[in-house]
């Protein structure tokens, strides 16, 4: 079986990204959340989950982050995805007589600079990108755009008004490939979440395990824990793999040291798709 879950309706981001991963040819099962895409893979429903962690302009998807470590499922690769935003009408509409624009509030808040060129124009939270395209299509809306990508205007038979609409063009998100079972890698980047002891200096003796081994750290995150008011759990991805020697032994080190730690994925560091 070749199905791959992502949250949204066709034409998403997140399905250019499974397609990038998986192939054109894969098969695709839409999910209306991010739970429901997690469950669908936890559940054996589709091969693989594919999923935003986070963006180069808006930053970490936190909903995510807190799905990771309800679900025990295991992130095998990455893949990194330029967003490009259009704004999307039916055939036929100009964009003189929009009135109103539907998006995800990020792609809105990542095209402000378009859309405040025009004034009292309204913009509408959606859902998804593509569901706004989607949403447009089905209600037959003359009055109304959408943003979306250009798979999106295809799909739904919108007519694209203007094209990479948004403020900054180095506009990547990057999303995590999800599986129940873990991926067998050698080399590429590990990424693990952990709590420490609510003590003095407990976070900077979880990373000093790190550059005591010469460990190149990517990326950290904090998300409050839960039932524990201000105390924090910490995402942290390094170069490496448990497989090499110094990798596994700050692995174990950072064991005795803290209150958990898992790893969520060992896997090869993802291509940029521009």
């Amino acid at each position: 079986m070749n199905l791959i879950a992502f949250q949204g309706e066709t034409g998403a981001y997140s399905e250019q990204a499974a397609r990038a991963f998986f192939g054109n040819g894969c098969q695709v099962l839409p999910c209306r959340t991010f739970h429901e895409a997690f469950v669908a893979a936890a559940e054996a429903r589709a091969q693989a989950a594919v999923i935003p962690i986070e963006n180069s302009l808006a930053g970490s998807v936190h909903q995510n982050y807190d799905l990771l470590l309800q679900h025990h499922l295991h992130i095998t690769g990455e893949v990194i995805l330029r967003i490009s935003h259009h704004v999307m009408a039916l055939p036929g509409v100009s964009w003189e007589q929009v009135q109103r624009v539907y998006s995800h509030p990020q792609a809105l808040e990542q095209c402000r600079e378009f859309l405040h060129q025009r004034r009292n124009l309204e913009t509408i939270p959606a859902y998804d990108t593509a569901g706004s395209a989607k949403l447009i299509a089905e209600n037959g809306w003359r009055e109304a755009a959408a943003i979306a990508s250009a798979q999106a205007a295809g799909h739904y038979g919108l007519t694209i008004l203007h094209s990479n609409v948004e403020s900054n063009h180095q506009n990547y998100t990057r999303f995590l490939i999800l599986k129940k079972d873990a991926a067998s890698v050698t080399e590429g980047k590990t990424s693990i979440v952990f709590s420490t002891q609510h003590i003095p200096g407990a976070l900077f003796k979880t990373l000093a395990v790190f550059a005591l081994r010469d460990i190149n750290l990517l990326k950290i995150e904090s998300r409050p824990q839960h039932g524990s008011p201000w105390q924090y759990i910490f995402y942290l991805d390094f170069e490496g793999t448990p497989s090499q020697n110094h990798c596994r032994k700050a692995l174990e080190h950072l064991g005795e040291i803290t209150a958990f730690v898992r790893v969520l994925g060992a896997y090869e560091k993802g291509r940029v798709i521009e």
